[in-house]
């Protein structure tokens, strides 16, 4: 490993302190090295807050003039909630930048580059290019496609069940399990789930187990059937709630529910009649939702995969067999195993006694 990568791990591991707090923006960490020495470090805090490179240079305990920054991303050049990174670069006079990965937001996307570069200051890009691109794989989905970036995660018994054929389905998985799947909320804008799963087991869908934020509670309800007790609807101020449908605006219920602080949208049905998912995606994209946690149920689960809208699938096994009950995955309509859905797996895992295979679809 040369100087330029051990920097830039450093500015990885930096960056990653901000997982659950900068979306939709980035994760960004900084390092600037003078004469062979760290002299600062920084990282993007939160949402609105100093960009990492501002915040490496105000730590930073000498002059940063000379200096070069290692940063994973590349700096901005435009304004927005903060001032343009590249001016404070060139106003302190570092000069050099070395940069991991190029930035896909078409306001930036090589301009802070080339601004540097017009200024004088030495750039040197595609410094451990891939580990950065997976460290933002969710801002880079996001601006690339338009749309959120969508992880789906299930817990299921070893042969292949979510719950018992009567539906019961707490707790397959185990506590040190259940805390990772907290994790994962708190790493995502939203929550999505569908009413069956509402009515099975009134969900909270916040983050309690670790810390973090909770994630905006999205509810696939088609003919607006959520009960009006149902814990999604309370306590709005401590994690919101948005409910698709396609019920229009002036039913009594969605009038009701609307009154209780839960925002309502109506969407395009599709082809069955049912909440367009891929139109509903849009829309949160739309919202500046840039990453959704599909956890269920089923027929959800089913439907994203179906119409692959999914990049991410995080499957926990806990060693139980259950026999006849409720499969994970419906019918896809495959009948030819060249068109399976195929799977990467990046990372396998034991929670306590649980398996835990993170995935991305291909």
């Amino acid at each position: 490993m040369n100087n330029d990568e051990y920097y830039m791990q450093l500015a990885i591991k930096l960056a990653r302190k901000g997982t659950g707090y900068v979306s939709p923006n980035p994760l960004v960490g900084a390092v600037i090295v003078k004469n062979g020495q760290i002299i600062g470090k920084g990282y993007h805090k939160q949402f609105g807050g100093h960009h990492a490179e501002i915040n490496a240079i105000q730590n930073a305990r000498q002059s940063v003039a000379g200096a070069t920054l290692y940063v994973n991303l590349e700096p901005c050049c435009h304004e927005g909630k903060t001032p343009p990174c590249a001016e404070s670069i060139i106003k302190n006079k570092l000069a050099k930048v070395v940069i991991g990965s190029i930035d896909s937001n078409p306001l930036v996307s090589c301009r802070g580059i080339n601004y540097l570069q017009s200024q004088g200051i030495e750039v040197k890009t595609g410094v451990l290019e891939n580990e950065c691109r997976r460290l933002n794989e969710i801002f880079f989905h996001y601006m690339e496609t338009g749309l959120p970036f969508v992880t789906v995660k299930y817990a299921q018994s070893f042969d292949g069940r979510i719950a018992t054929e009567s539906g019961q389905s707490q707790w397959i998985s185990s506590e040190a399990a259940r805390k990772f799947g907290h994790q994962l909320r708190a790493g995502h804008d939203a929550v999505l789930v569908g009413m069956g799963t509402v009515i099975k087991d009134d969900p909270e869908l916040t983050v309690r187990h670790v810390r973090g934020r909770n994630p905006l509670r999205v509810v696939v309800d088609t003919g607006l059937t959520i009960p009006e007790k149902a814990k999604l609807l309370q306590n709005l101020s401590g994690a919101g709630t948005l409910i698709a449908t396609v019920k229009k605006a002036d039913d009594r219920k969605f009038q009701r529910i609307a009154a209780s602080g839960a925002a309502i949208i109506t969407t395009d049905a599709d082809n069955q009649g049912k909440v367009d998912l891929k139109k509903l995606l849009k829309i949160l994209a739309a919202r500046g939702i840039s990453s959704v946690l599909v956890e269920g149920g089923a027929q959800i689960i089913t439907s994203i995969l179906k119409n692959d809208l999914a990049s991410r699938l995080v499957a926990i096994i806990a060693p139980k067999i259950i026999g006849r009950g409720i499969e994970a995955v419906g019918d896809l309509q495959i009948s030819d195993l060249q068109h399976a859905k195929k799977l990467s797996f990046q990372k396998i895992q034991r929670l306590g006694p649980d398996i835990v295979i993170d995935s991305r679809l291909r």
